[in-house]
């Protein structure tokens, strides 16, 4: 898929020890109101980069993006300072957090410290070339490895790729090119994609990319809605977009020019109401009424789709195929999850709700590789090389 320079190599031959890296992870972790950390994944993925860089003997700096701050506006809630002191926990080691750090950071070979917050630097979001130059200085070895970064061309993920004197791919980075190469560049067949959620629209043209791609493609939620009335189903009241039937339609075309196809729903799991507490009713596809809500698919079609996930050589998972938080509306994304998990295909999942399924089936260890990234892994499946991927491999050229 595409050659890119990886920290790794570099630590394996000798080339970091007493050199100043520059590692942009992703520590965007989700806290409560008092600022206490919620949830510290993304800060335990990083932990990996930054002690290959310790143990080779580097000067080491990371930084990150958290929330949503003003450029050029500090704010006590934008600040990294409990990232700092969980990734000190995590390293075993006190992490000082340095602001005010694009004119300068002091950091001795073995020495570790956290950048304060990138996105409090003017002109980060639009990648401004002063700024990535100035950032870029401080560094002998740029190291990339926040993936949930990869599709944004700003000063920390991209400008100074640029300019750094090398600048490669961390170990999550580098996993996410590899998993993605071998699901979407290289797969083995037939390769089955599940796109699913609430609207054709966001998800359009990842599947008018797929349709070129793919062997199978199964849709889901309010997805499959749509490709059922394109089907000339009735749906009732159910979320759909009756102006994108003609596009569903165009889909299903393309995956039938090229033998493949887009299974509709044989049945489905209807309620009057969008509640966790609304009476479940499994109707068959052809008999839904006009106030009915569809929520999930039958466990006819939930069987159908896990045979052919069980066959497939590759799969590609992204949403939950109905309103899975509502127990009466999960089996189809649990049948799913766990054809998934028994199937000998590579599977590559990404996305938020798919993340929340794969925890709440703890299918985790059975699926092929979870990426972390959402808008970036979405940006992927639409065939869009993201710029992070770019830069880097323009620099490894």
């Amino acid at each position: 898929m595409m050659k890119v320079l990886r920290f790794a190599d570099l630590v394996a031959q000798g080339q970091v020890q007493g050199k100043r890296v520059f590692i942009r992870a992703d520590l965007n972790v989700p806290q409560d109101d008092a600022g206490r950390i919620t949830e510290d994944t993304r800060i335990r993925a990083s932990v990996p980069c930054v002690k290959m860089a310790l143990d080779a003997g580097a000067a080491v700096m990371v930084t990150s993006h958290l929330g949503r701050p003003t450029e050029g506006e500090f704010k006590p809630e934008d600040s990294l300072a409990p990232v700092a002191e969980r990734l000190g926990e995590l390293l075993g080691r006190p992490v000082k957090l340095v602001s005010g750090w694009v004119d300068g950071v002091q950091v001795a070979p073995g020495e570790v410290v956290l950048l304060e917050n990138c996105r409090l630097n003017k002109g980060e979001k639009k990648n401004n070339e002063e700024l990535a130059r100035k950032m870029a200085a401080l560094c002998d070895i740029f190291v990339h490895d926040a993936f949930g970064t990869a599709h944004r061309a700003e000063a920390s993920t991209y400008g100074i790729a640029q300019f750094a004197p090398v600048a490669c791919a961390g170990p999550l980075l580098a996993a996410e090119i590899d998993a993605i190469s071998k699901a979407l560049a290289n797969p083995k067949r037939p390769l089955v994609a599940i796109v699913a959620g609430s609207k054709v629209s966001t998800k359009l043209t990842i599947l008018q990319s797929l349709a070129k791609n793919v062997d199978g493609l199964i849709v889901g939620g309010g997805i499959a809605n749509t490709f059922m009335l394109a089907a000339g189903l009735k749906i009732g009241k159910s979320l759909a977009e009756p102006d994108l039937v003609d596009e569903a339609k165009a889909v299903i075309a393309a995956m039938q020019a090229r033998g493949a196809a887009v299974p509709i729903p044989e049945d489905v799991v209807c309620a009057k109401t969008f509640a966790a507490d609304a009476p479940a009713t499994v109707k068959a596809a052809t008999g839904v009424a006009d106030d009915d809500l569809i929520l999930d698919i039958g466990p006819k079609t939930a069987g159908r789709l896990a045979e052919q996930l069980k066959a497939a050589g590759t799969i590609v998972w992204n949403g939950p195929v109905g309103v899975f938080e509502f127990d009466a509306f999960a089996h189809g994304t649990e049948t799913i999850a766990r054809a998934i998990a028994a199937s000998d295909a590579f599977s590559i999942a990404g996305g938020g709700d798919t993340l929340a399924a794969i925890a709440k089936y703890g299918i985790e260890q059975d699926v092929g590789y979870i990426s972390t990234g959402g808008g970036a892994f979405l940006e992927v499946l639409e065939g869009k090389t993201l710029p992070a991927f770019e830069i880097l491999a323009r620099r490894a050229a």
